[in-house]
């Protein structure tokens, strides 16, 4: 066997992703709100793309930014029309008319009486308009700025004040409780390592070695700033905010100290173990735990640290079981077209390559994510109408009849792959009569029957468990087993383990803690 050069041909085939696809792949695992973005986007950076204009019946009562829309997207009205007429000479006619503010003047414009529109001044002639220092009558327009004419379409959102957040409320008791220059510059960079909740997490040994500062002078700011509102705030750990809340009380004392001090045991619903480290009787224990109650775990979330986003369906699934309707919410759909006659009237003009090229992309580009948007709506709407037929026992009678489903059972039901369906039913959310559910909710493994009947849905089983934990009595708890047997008593096959954790997916206490739990709120 002989190495060498040599030549030869060799013919394969590959599967290659062109931006288009690409393209098009992304768009169907977006959210709807990451859609708009990406299309807004796409607007600023692709001249030949334009809004669609919408139907008479869906305008926006804000003239203003429809007459915009129209601006951008080429559609002139009737002001347009009006400036047009301008250039040809007749601005002094058309502004002469519309500052006439004589009595027959504003009757012909309305086109009846005075009488009928004002009575109360019917038998008044309207006043002239005001005159300045000098003398000079004021037209209807003289006080309006550079903005546009004043008046009552003025945005009510512009006189909301903003929300004050919690760096701003600790700051703002920081310039007034500490005047030294440098333990406030300390106060600031401590109040910028408070997380939402109210907690600091850095290590003050740390903050100390970077500001360069005496760790002594830090932990003294620090108390400082743990004595401002909320009570709480500023804490390093749970005991210690609790503690910091107890204080501004007057509840904090050696007993309660010692309960704070052992946190995990009251999570455990370790009762006996606490009235002895505690000292203290079940009276006393019991009142100390529901003062421990009162208290705010999470002080700084009293503030909004931002504006919280609601969940806009992007399906919207109506009727009866009978039949159930489908639709996608147009409200999500962004309305995008192609210019065309802009394409046609640039390209004439069009002489170098590097535009020719660029115009080229552009119309391509254009094109393809119009495509994108209609596919991406259709396959949506599939998917979705899918779901509807495979869950309709869940729409007709509720979580217990969530039928076990998967990827594949959609997929192959509409003739697509299971990657495109994961990809719609990423951050898709569906409206039913039962409410708004993550098209993602309706997947679920599925788990045996124990007289080899139809499978049930994990979903389901969950929700049995949960109504089972929820109508036991102090007396008598289930345990794990308990709820093993029972389940298999309904026809369900499962196992121990999976009893355990589902139940720990919920956060459910185990049936030792729900016991002391129970005994207590009894007691």
């Amino acid at each position: 066997m002989s190495l060498g050069p040599r030549l030869e041909f060799r013919q394969t085939q590959s599967l290659v992703m062109t931006p288009q696809l690409m393209q098009a792949i992304k768009l169907l695992q977006l959210s709807n709100l990451d859609l708009v973005a990406y299309v807004e986007a796409e607007l600023e950076r692709n001249p030949l793309l334009e809004r669609q204009a919408e139907p008479e019946g869906e305008r926006r009562e804000d003239d203003s930014i429809a007459e915009n829309e129209r601006a951008e997207s080429g559609v002139h009205g009737d002001a347009d029309s009006r400036v047009a007429t301008n250039e040809e000479g007749h601005t002094a006619d058309w502004l002469e008319e519309r500052l006439d503010s004589s009595r027959s003047a504003i009757e012909d414009r309305l086109d009846t009486g005075l009488e009928n529109v004002f009575p109360d001044d019917a038998g008044r002639e309207p006043a002239g308009p005001p005159t300045g220092l000098d003398g000079a009558a004021y037209s209807e327009w003289s006080g309006v700025g550079s903005g546009g004419r004043d008046g009552d379409d003025y945005n009510l959102e512009a006189f909301v004040s903003a929300q004050t957040t919690l760096a701003d409320h600790l700051e703002s008791q920081l310039s007034l409780a500490i005047l030294d220059p440098v333990q406030r510059l300390i106060g600031t960079n401590l109040i910028d390592m408070i997380d939402e909740a109210g907690y600091v997490s850095a290590d003050l040994a740390g903050v100390a070695e970077r500001l360069g500062a005496p760790l002594a002078v830090v932990q003294q700011v620090l108390t400082v700033i743990q004595g401002f509102d909320p009570p709480g705030i500023g804490a390093r750990s749970l005991a210690e905010c609790l503690a910091l809340q107890l204080k501004e009380r007057n509840r904090y004392d050696p007993a309660m100290a010692a309960l704070l001090a052992h946190l995990e045991l009251l999570a455990r619903r370790e009762f006996n173990t606490l009235k002895r480290v505690c000292g203290v009787d079940d009276e006393d224990l019991a009142e100390m735990v529901a003062e421990i109650r009162r208290l705010n775990p999470k002080p700084g979330l009293a503030f909004g640290s931002g504006i919280i986003q609601p969940i806009v369906p992007d399906v919207f699934v109506r009727g009866s079981t009978e039949n159930w309707l489908v639709e996608l919410n147009s409200d999500t759909l962004p309305r995008v077209l192609v210019n065309q006659a802009y394409y046609s009237r640039v390209q004439k003009t069009t002489r170098g390559e590097k535009e020719k090229a660029f115009l080229s992309e552009c119309m391509q580009t254009a094109t393809w994510l119009t495509r994108s948007l209609d596919q991406r709506a259709r396959t949506i709407l599939k998917v979705a109408t899918e779901i509807v037929r495979q869950q309709d026992a869940f729409l007709t009678l509720g979580v217990q009849h969530l039928r076990p489903l998967n990827l594949r059972i959609v997929a192959d039901a509409i003739g697509m792959h299971e990657s495109t369906v994961s990809r719609v039913t990423s951050n898709k959310y569906m409206a039913t009569p039962r409410g708004i559910f993550e098209m993602k909710y309706f997947f679920s493994s599925s788990i045996s029957s124990a007289d080899g009947g139809e499978a049930h849905s994990a979903e389901s089983v969950r929700f049995r468990i949960k109504q089972m934990i929820d109508a036991e009595s102090p007396d008598d708890v289930l345990s794990d087993d308990t709820l093993v047997q029972r389940l298999r008593e309904a026809g369900i096959d499962i196992a121990r383990r999976t009893v355990a954790k589902y139940r720990e997916a919920m956060r459910i206490p185990s049936s030792v803690q729900r016991r002391r739990e129970k005994q207590a709120a009894a007691g």
